[in-house]
Formats: structure tokens, sequence, C-alpha cells
């Protein structure tokens, strides 16, 4: 569980550290044979580098989806930010086999990104109803939840991991020793690089490579206690 949190984790650090917001310029769109190859370059090697460019020039297709339907939305760098998380769960989770082009299904995943928020945030005040107006389109028409919402069984769960990925963020920041911290960040790419290895984390920090392993598996199974409410 805590390394599928931590996937999800870097995903939400991508956001802030590529510096999205409403008034950036984004990467134009890939073209379809260029994207075609990322994907399978992706999912041959698992190649992050092929996967971060298929983020960074899908930002558009966010800043649409929060410009054309969340228009009179007063936070829409938190939109952008929000559907950045959709985009990213998009890109991982997509297969040529189903047929859909991939800004398709990266748009539903976007917007379902963006509703589990308002749901979420719904959730915690009073029950609503599935007409309630929760925004209006650029016509000036109301936007309720029926208009967008996609029936997904997966729902509650990514409600789920957002709230985990929130308290491993707390954890990391708070609970961590400097050192920890540092392996952890180095081994999982949460500074926006690539992870690396055990050995390459030991180079770099002059210790044994069997000392990295000690600390990495000591602060994963601490943060299993913490996440299942045994460690205060």
């Amino acid at each position: 569980m805590i390394t599928d949190i931590l996937a999800l984790l870097i995903g939400s650090f991508s956001y802030f550290i590529l510096n999205v917001s409403s008034g950036q310029t984004f990467p134009q769109p890939l073209s379809h044979d260029e994207e075609t190859r990322l994907f399978r370059i992706l999912k041959d090697e698992g190649d992050t580098a092929a996967r971060t460019k298929l983020i960074e020039h899908n930002l558009r297709l966010v800043a649409h989806i929060v410009r054309k339907y969340y228009a009179a939305h007063t936070g829409q760098d938190d939109l952008i930010s929000i559907g950045t998380i959709g985009l990213i769960k998009a890109v991982d989770s997509f297969s040529e086999k189903n047929g859909a082009r991939f800004a398709t299904y990266a748009a539903k995943c976007i917007q379902n990104e963006i509703l589990m928020f308002f749901r979420s945030q719904k959730k915690t005040s009073c029950e609503v109803s599935i007409n309630e107006a929760i925004d209006t389109d650029r016509d000036g028409n109301p936007l309720t939840y029926i208009d967008i919402i996609k029936v997904d069984d997966t729902i509650a769960d990514d409600i789920s991991d957002r709230w985990q990925i929130a308290r491993v963020i707390c954890y990391i920041k708070d609970r961590l020793t400097d050192r920890e911290r540092q392996i952890i960040i180095m081994r999982y790419g949460l500074d926006n690089k690539p992870p690396v290895t055990q050995r390459e984390v030991a180079e770099m920090l002059g210790i044994s490579r069997s000392y990295v392993s000690r600390i990495e598996k000591n602060v994963l199974e601490r943060m299993e206690r913490f996440l299942r409410g045994e460690e205060i």
C-alpha cells in the first residue's frame, strides 16, 4: 500500500515543481505518432522521461477543461493542480487497447479528479444533491454534478487515496530525520528527478548501500504503522 501511495505522491509533487498556473504558456500538444511512441516506450521500458513529456505536453488540456467548465470558480489554480493529478493518473493507466484517444480518456480522468475534489469538500459539510449547481459553464448556465459525473466504482477509493497522500506528506515533512527524508526523496524521485537505486543513493551520500536499505525499510514500516493508526 505504501508504495502505491508514494507513486501518487510523486504525481502530486509534479504539479508544484512544474509550476503549473493559469497564466503559464503550456508546451504544444504532441503529434499522434509521437504520443504513441512515448506511450510505447513508457509501457515497455518504464522510461520516466517519456512519462514526464506526456504529462507536460498535455497540461494544456487541464487548463482548457478548467477554463471551459469552471470559468466562474475563484480557485482556478487549485483546480489546475487537482486536474493535473487526474492527468498523471491518465498517463499511468492509459491503454490504446481500449480504443479511445488519449485526449478523450485524459479529459474524463481530469474531470473525475476535479469532481472528486468538489465531492470531498461538500461531504465535510452536508449531503448534496446530484442536481445541485457547483459552477457555471462559459455561457453562464448552471453546471451540476449530474452534468459531469461519470459512474466509477473507484470514487471512494480515490478519495481515500488523496487523504492518505496528505498524511504521508505530513509524515515525511514532520516525522523523519533529515537523513531519512533525504533518502526517501531520492529513492522515490520526490525532487522531480528520476528515482535512483539504493547503491546510487549510497554513493551520493557517502554511506553503505546496506545502511540505505535499513533506513528505507525502517521508514516504510513506520509509515505503514502510522497509516494504520498504530504509530502516534
